[in-house]
This record gives structure tokens, C-alpha cells and sequence, in this order.
């Protein structure tokens, strides 16, 4: 039996994006984990999700994002998805 294979996704972002952008991810919910990376790519933020996480649960990964866009102007979103799941979905 094979693991199932993940596929990674860099997706450039501005710091005023950056919430807007990463809800969207988390609403498409074929999204394992989101690493957010600052302009020197270095990890500032690493989150796995997973089916179960669902509002509240999410309360203080959104209130960290909203502190994390206010530093930088560019941030790169690491998406990390099942290899059968189609990107942007």
C-alpha cells in the first residue's frame, strides 16, 4: 500500500491579501497544511488542517494572520494538498 502523495503550492500573496487569500484556501477544503513564508522565506506561520477544523477552532489562526499582514508587504503561501485534488479548488 502506497501513502497518498501531497502536491505543493506557492502562491505569491501582498500583506493586505494575505487573510483574504488564505480563507479562501481553507474554504476550498482540499487543503491538508498552509505555510506562510515573509519576503527573507523565511516560515512565519505553519498550520495543518485537517476536514474536522471548522470555525472557532480557527479563531486564533485568523487573529495571527491578521497580526502577521500588518508586518510585511509580501508573503508567499505554501499550499500543501492530496495529490488528487485539483489546484484552486
Amino acid at each position: 500500500m502506497t501513502a497518498p502523495r501531497s502536491v505543493f503550492e506557492e502562491i505569491p500573496v501582498a500583506g493586505h491579501k494575505l487573510v483574504e487569500t488564505v480563507r479562501a484556501l481553507v474554504r476550498a477544503g482540499s487543503v491538508r497544511r498552509i505555510v506562510v513564508r515573509n519576503a527573507a522565506d523565511r516560515v512565519v506561520l505553519d498550520v495543518p488542517l485537517t476536514a474536522g477544523v471548522v470555525g472557532a477552532a480557527l479563531l486564533p489562526f485568523w487573529a495571527a494572520l491578521g497580526g502577521l499582514a500588518a508586518l510585511s508587504a509580501r508573503y508567499t503561501v505554501v499550499v500543501e494538498r492530496d495529490a488528487g485534488a485539483a489546484p484552486g479548488t
